[in-house]
């Protein structure tokens, strides 16, 4: 076997073949979801209304008739590429600030982190509903809002993560060769950083998902005839005693989303973890150790 291949493997094994088949299967509904819907998610059929699982669909239709699996597909795309969005935005502009706070201190830090806890002291979802109230509603106004509700997370993590790694001895050495601000901060400071941020961003994921579909939920997120999982739960509710796979799918779908992220973060977070030597492998590296000491007291 090549060692790429090898290697490769055994990161996908610590990673965990659950988490990367969920989010790899989110990521390739999300991106080519319109090639793998069988119908248009908002094209009505009244005379279809309210069918349970058929050949010709699968997974039924909902009240209007539209087929719940094109919509499903549909609403993956809505919610990955938010999440990716928000994430990436996020993080970009958390890591600018917290790097910036953490470097500089004095009273640039002090303002700086000040108002990221005073953001912080309120949740999230209040912080993104306030927003929408300021945008007005729509999906981008939505992506915009909750960009703005999680950059003081990623800012007050890259902080602690460059607080306590610029005052490192490797650090200082490197200032006392001549290395430039710009130098330590692109890579040594932010790669740092990088490291804790991509571990909280995979659980964030999941969170955010979820704060897409409240958000639908409560009518403020996406507007029909837009497909998304939390609008399909609004959709679904007078007809739950009738139909109610349209609120189990889409929450099922949910729900292996966010356990799938949640998941890939624990274990991203493990890889740094030290792990236990198995009785095999230090068996072996003692008759190693063994072989090479007689190999050198022998004339």
């Amino acid at each position: 076997m090549p060692t790429w291949l090898a290697t490769t493997l055994s990161f996908a094994r610590r990673l965990g073949w659950a988490a990367i088949l969920v989010v790899a299967v989110d990521l390739v509904l999300a991106l080519f979801a319109q090639y793998l819907t069988p119908y248009s998610p908002t094209a009505q059929d009244l005379m279809s209304a309210n069918q349970t699982f058929s050949a010709a669909h699968l997974l039924g239709t909902d009240h209007l008739g539209r087929d719940t699996l094109s919509r499903l597909i549909a609403g993956s795309q809505t919610t990955l590429v938010a999440v990716v969005v928000v994430v990436l935005l996020a993080m970009l502009i958390g890591v600018v600030i917290g790097t910036i706070s953490g470097y500089v201190g004095g009273w640039i830090d002090e303002i700086v982190m000040r108002a990221v806890d005073f953001m912080l002291s309120v949740p999230s979802l209040i912080v993104a509903l306030a927003m929408i109230g300021i945008f007005g509603l729509g999906y981008w106004n939505m992506v915009a809002a909750l960009t703005i509700a999680w950059i003081p997370s990623y800012a007050r993590i890259t902080r602690g993560v460059v607080v306590a790694t610029v005052h490192q001895p490797h650090i200082e050495s490197l200032w006392v060769l001549g290395a430039s601000r710009t130098r330590l901060i692109a890579l040594h400071l932010v790669p740092t950083a990088l490291r804790s941020i991509l571990v909280y961003a995979s659980v964030d994921a999941g969170v955010l998902a979820l704060a897409i579909a409240t958000l639908s939920f409560l009518g403020l997120g996406i507007q029909p005839p837009m497909s998304e999982w939390g609008e399909m739960f609004v959709d679904a509710m007078p007809y739950l005693d009738v139909s109610p796979r349209q609120i189990v799918l889409p929450g099922l779908a949910l729900t292996l989303t966010v356990a799938g992220f949640n998941y890939l973060g624990e274990r991203l977070a493990a890889l740094d973890a030290p792990r236990a030597i198995s009785g095999r492998t230090l068996r072996n590296r003692l008759a190693t150790a063994q072989k090479l000491l007689v190999s050198r007291t022998m004339p």
